[in-house]
């Protein structure tokens, strides 16, 4: 017996094709859309983690950043405490100087030269006084240059001839001397001591 389809088959394979393709099709958009879910998902994770990392990040750095202020604070106070620690002790060790200073002066002063008044202000001492000679207060200059480690920098500042009246009868020629010099600290003078002992060896 000979079966005959008279069934429009063609439309119907059509048909079966174009819904296998529009179910292909759907599928796809499904899987493409549940791919791009799951990355956009899995980047919104990796961007929230980093963003916890930053703000944990963020929080140590203003410790941090405290502790370095508070750091700092405590080295001024350091160098606060130093500083006056030095200055107690240059105090301590600068107590002696007015001694070395007339002692000194004592020593140096060649014959000839007196002084008339000695002021002292930090560690510049102004010196005025009367000399017979100019040459005996260049000797005075030398010997406050050359002759102690007390005394440095002596600096001439101004010398006046003028008559000077021993008596009524007898005036003699003089020299008027202002000059100023610069006394030396004890750690220093005690140094340059020192230096000058170990050369002599």
């Amino acid at each position: 017996m000979i079966l005959i389809n008279l069934l429009p088959h063609r439309e119907a394979a059509r048909k079966r094709r174009r819904e296998v393709y529009q179910a292909a099709m759907l599928g796809s958009a499904m899987a493409g859309l549940l791919i791009a879910a799951a990355i956009y998902f899995w980047f919104q994770a990796m961007i929230e983690n980093q963003q916890a990392k930053n703000a944990f990040l963020g929080s140590e750095i203003k410790v941090l950043e405290n502790q370095i202020k508070e750091i700092a604070t405590i080295e001024e106070e350091i160098a606060a405490l130093r500083a006056r620690q030095k200055a107690v002790e240059d105090l301590q060790a600068d107590r002696n100087l007015p001694v070395h200073l007339l002692s000194e002066l004592v020593a140096q002063l060649p014959d000839g030269v007196f002084i008339t008044t000695l002021k002292q202000t930090n560690q510049t001492v102004v010196m005025q006084g009367m000399a017979q000679s100019n040459e005996r207060v260049s000797e005075l200059l030398r010997n406050l240059s050359n002759n102690t480690p007390w005394l440095s920098k002596p600096e001439l500042v101004e010398i006046v001839a003028k008559n000077v009246a021993l008596s009524p009868r007898d005036q003699r020629r003089a020299s008027e001397f202002n000059l100023r010099f610069q006394l030396v600290r004890s750690s220093q003078a005690k140094k340059a001591l020192e230096a000058a002992s170990a050369a002599g060896k």
